[in-house]
Parts: structure tokens; sequence; C-alpha cells
């Protein structure tokens, strides 16, 4: 049995023993939230907390997890004080694989 994570135009593939992984970083409705209004663009950090109603660091703390299991992508860009974290994600489906 393969196991592995993979993105292939918008679809991430999960087989094996990740698909427990990712199904556990799905079952949270705040992270899902998340994955939908990131969704084909960059948002700032500061606007995913905004979202969630939480801090920057717990709007983080959710972040890594995504960006964990490939469904989110991070990178740091130039701010008006210093740097900003950007997110986004092309993920538009999720097939979890019980090979």
């Amino acid at each position: 049995m393969t196991s592995e994570i993979r993105e292939e135009q918008g679809v991430l593939i999960v087989r094996g023993k990740n698909v427990v992984k990712i199904a556990s970083a799905l079952s949270s409705e705040t992270r899902i939230k998340i994955l939908e209004f990131l969704k084909g663009k960059e948002v700032d950090i500061g606007q995913v907390a905004e979202l969630i109603n939480q801090s920057k660091a717990n709007a983080s703390a959710q972040m890594r997890i995504l960006e964990k299991y490939g469904l989110v992508k991070t990178t740091y860009k130039p701010g008006k004080r210093g740097v900003k974290k950007v997110c986004t994600s092309n993920i538009r489906e999720v097939r979890l694989i019980l090979e």
C-alpha cells in the first residue's frame, strides 16, 4: 500500500496512512471555513483571524495544521511594518483513497 499525499490540478489525493491525518485536519469546522475563504486568493493571517474571530496566534496555529498536509500554502511578504504572513489554497477537492 502506498502512503502519499499529492496535489494534481487543485485535487489533493491522499492514500494509505495519511487518510487519517487529512481527515483529522479536515474534522474542524474552523479549518473548513478557512479553506473555503482561501480558495483561489491570497489572504493575510490577520484576515483569517478576523474570519474565525480568534487571535492571529490561533489563526496561525490552524494554518500550520492545514499547511502540514498540503491543504494551504503560506509565504511571507513585505507589509507596512515588517513582513506579513500570506496564505493561499488552490485545493478544491480532496480524494481519500482507502487501498
